[in-house]
C-alpha cells in the first residue's frame, strides 16, 4: 500500500499525463497552436525547475545559478542546429555531454562552500557567464542568436516535422518525462539515499562510512545536465536564444516554481511551472501589471500551503483511509 505522499505524487503524475493527452487531442482537432506552444514552454521551464528541486529539495543545496546551464544548453543547441546539422538527437547528445563536463568543472568551484555562500557562488558563476555571452558578437551579443532551423526528426516510423506545435509538444513531453524518470530512478538507488542523508544531517554522514563530497558532486552534475537538456529544447521551440536565458530572473523564477509546486517532490516543479506559465499568459492579457497579481497569488499559495501544491495533495490523500482502515 502506497503512503499518502506516494499516492499524491502518483495522482499528480496521472493528472499531468491526462492533461497532456487531452491538450494534444483538442489542439489537433481545433488546429490550435497557441496553447500547445504555451504548454511546451511550461514543460521546458519545468525541466529547469526539476534541476533546482534536485539540489534544493533532495540534497539541500540552494542554487541561484541554474540559468547558467539552461542558457548554456540553449546556446549550444542553437549553434549545433545552425552550424553543424539540424538534428534533434545530435543537438541533445552534444548538449548532454558538454553540460556534464561543465557541471563537473563548476562543481569543484561551487561545492567548496556551503549554505548561503554556495548560493552566492552559483549566482556569481551564472552572472559571469551571462556577461560573457552578452558581449560575444559571434553569439549575437545582446541580440542573441536567431534563425534556428526547423527540425525534421527521423524515427523508424517516418520523419517528424518539429515545426508542428503538436509534434514538438509530444517530443518535449517525452524528453522532460525521460529526465523525470531518470531522476526518480536515482532516488531509488543508494546514491539517492545518500542525498537524503546529506539534506537531513551532512555532518553525520562520515559515521556511516561515507563522505558527502562525492554524492553532492553527482547531484550537482546531474542537475546541470537536466537544466541544459531542458534549455536545448528552447531554441527548437522559439527559433532563437538570447542572453536573458542566463539572467538571474530565470534562476529566480525556477526557485519560485519549485516552492509553488512543492519542494523535494520532483513532479511538483513541473506542476508549478504549468500553473505559473498559465498565470503569466492569462493575467498578462488583462493587465500590464501582471507581475503584481502573480506575486499576490504566490504569497497566498505559500501562506496557505507552505509545502506547495504537492503538499496540498499529500494532505488530501492523508485523509483517505486505506481498505484496512489505516492511512
Amino acid at each position: 500500500m502506497l503512503n499518502p505522499r506516494s499516492r499524491a505524487i502518483r495522482f499528480i503524475e496521472l493528472l499531468l499525463l491526462t492533461s497532456a493527452v487531452v491538450l494534444f487531442i483538442v489542439g489537433a482537432i481545433l488546429g490550435d497552436t497557441f496553447f500547445l506552444r504555451l504548454a511546451t514552454e511550461a514543460l521546458i521551464f519545468g525541466g529547469l525547475a526539476m534541476s533546482v528541486d534536485l539540489l534544493l529539495g533532495i540534497v539541500g543545496l540552494l542554487s541561484l545559478g541554474q540559468a547558467l546551464y539552461f542558457g548554456f544548453g540553449a546556446y549550444l543547441s542553437a549553434v549545433v542546429l545552425k552550424e553543424i546539422s539540424p538534428s534533434f538527437l545530435l543537438a541533445i547528445g552534444i548538449v548532454a555531454l558538454a553540460s556534464l563536463v561543465l557541471g563537473w568543472v563548476a562543481s569543484f568551484i561551487a561545492l567548496r562552500s556551503k549554505g548561503v555562500y554556495f548560493a552566492l557562488i552559483t549566482f556569481g558563476l551564472a552572472q559571469v557567464a551571462a556577461k560573457v555571452v552578452y558581449n560575444t558578437r559571434s553569439l549575437g551579443a545582446s541580440d542573441g542568436m536567431m534563425g534556428v532551423p526547423i527540425l525534421q526528426i527521423w524515427t523508424p516510423f517516418g520523419s517528424l516535422d518539429a515545426g508542428q506545435p503538436g509534434t514538438f509538444f509530444v517530443i518535449t513531453f517525452l524528453t522532460i518525462g525521460g529526465l523525470y524518470a531518470l531522476l526518480k530512478y536515482f532516488l531509488t538507488t543508494p546514491m539517492g539515499s545518500l542525498w537524503h542523508a546529506i539534506r537531513s544531517n551532512e555532518d553525520r554522514l562520515p559515521y556511516i562510512g561515507y563522505k558527502s563530497k562525492g554524492p553532492k558532486q553527482v547531484a550537482f552534475v546531474l542537475a546541470a545536465v537536466v537544466a541544459s537538456v531542458s534549455g536545448a529544447l528552447y531554441p527548437m521551440l522559439r527559433g532563437f536564444v538570447s542572453p536573458e536565458l542566463m539572467f538571474f530572473s530565470v534562476s529566480g523564477n525556477a526557485v519560485v516554481t519549485v516552492v509553488l509546486g512543492g519542494v523535494g517532490t520532483l513532479i511538483g516543479p513541473i506542476l508549478g511551472s504549468v500553473l505559473l506559465t498559465s498565470f503569466k499568459s492569462i493575467i498578462g492579457t488583462w493587465t500590464v501589471h501582471h507581475h503584481i497579481v502573480i506575486g499576490i497569488i504566490f504569497v497566498v499559495i505559500v501562506v496557505s500551503a507552505p509545502k506547495g501544491l504537492a503538499g496540498l495533495f499529500v494532505r488530501r490523500f492523508s485523509k483517505i483511509r486505506s481498505p484496512e482502515g489505516g492511512e
